[in-house]
């Protein structure tokens, strides 16, 4: 017979037997927690990713009210420099004039202006679609108002409506064209520089800045200017009519600038008046309902992404040559 010194096993006490129940119960919660925390956060992601990719596509402006929401002014905003790359081009003008018009509870059109100018292909763009929005729609008033400026093509633009109103401290004005840029001729020389240039072409270098002007090539730039230039008033006594005292005050053409008041005795401008005050008392719809479309976000970083580089020579040209 064979004896062994070997315990039997212990059976667990209660209170073991308690304590890894709840053990391996906290760690089911704990495995059913971080399923649900985990499928928060995936339902959580997607609903971000949504929002933010509706809101890239949705225009950033205000939505116009649309028909059967009362009797309303509609304004159209021309702000911020005027170019074909900017978000104030004759594009994004012409298309918020004309959903203006279409809807059927739109009294009158507020051009509210506050530019500098920019683009004289932009702003004749804009000023040709406004006279024959006049043309078609003579009973369909159309004012211009200037906020803090209003020069140069901005003011290209506002000829075409109208009448014009500001504030007395509004500037208006700056009739004229510019076209600057720098020369750095000597700089090479100082710096041991050698300029090498190829062209196909007697003139394709013109306006290099580091190539002397030649006097042939700056007569061919002014009379350049000198066109647009006249392009530019034409346009203004054919907007503003009778209105201007162009003789008593030849220097309207010069570029010069005037406040609202001088701008009123000189014919540029037609009276004092804010958009709240004009849709009010010279339209008669007080309510004031916004229709300038603005390019969202998707778009605009796609049309940079893919266009920026086609797009440099043309901005060159254009900082330019620009109605001053």
């Amino acid at each position: 017979m064979t004896t062994t010194n070997e315990t039997p096993p212990r059976p667990p006490q209660p209170w073991e037997r308690d304590l890894l129940e709840k053990v391996l119960l906290e760690s089911l919660n704990e495995q059913r927690r971080a399923r649900r925390w985990n499928v928060f956060f995936k339902v959580s992601l997607l609903v971000y990713l949504g929002l933010a990719f509706w809101l890239a596509s949705a225009p950033f402006s205000e939505i116009p009210l649309s028909a059967g929401k009362g009797k309303h002014t509609a304004v159209v905003d021309i702000s911020g420099v005027i170019m074909d790359s900017a978000d104030t081009n004759a594009e994004t003008v012409i298309d918020g004039l004309k959903d203006a018009i279409k809807d059927k509870n739109t009294q009158g059109v507020v051009l509210r202006m506050n530019s500098p100018g920019g683009s004289p292909v932009q702003s004749a763009y804009i000023y040709d679609a406004i006279r024959r929005i006049k043309a078609e729609h003579p009973d369909l008033p159309l004012y211009a108002v200037v906020e803090d400026m209003c020069a140069s093509g901005c003011y290209y633009i506002a000829a075409a409506a109208d009448k014009i109103f500001v504030n007395p401290s509004s500037i208006v004005g700056s009739i004229g064209v510019i076209m600057n840029g720098f020369g750095f001729v000597d700089t090479l020389d100082k710096l041991g520089v050698e300029r090498r240039v190829l062209t196909a072409g007697a003139h394709k270098a013109i306006l290099d800045p580091f190539s002397p002007v030649k006097p042939e090539e700056r007569q061919h730039i002014q009379a350049l200017i000198d066109t647009v230039h006249r392009q530019f008033i034409d346009a203004v006594k054919q907007g503003r009519g009778d209105r201007l005292k162009a003789e008593e005050h030849p220097e309207l053409f010069s570029g010069l600038v005037w406040t609202g008041n001088q701008g009123i005795e000189l014919g540029l401008v037609d009276a004092v008046g804010s958009a709240r005050d004009v849709a009010k008392d010279a339209i008669g719809a007080e309510k004031l309902v916004n229709f300038t479309p603005h390019e969202n976000l998707l778009d605009r970083l796609t049309s940079k992404m893919g266009s920026a580089a086609g797009r440099t020579l043309h901005e060159e040209l254009a900082a330019k040559l620009r109605l001053e």
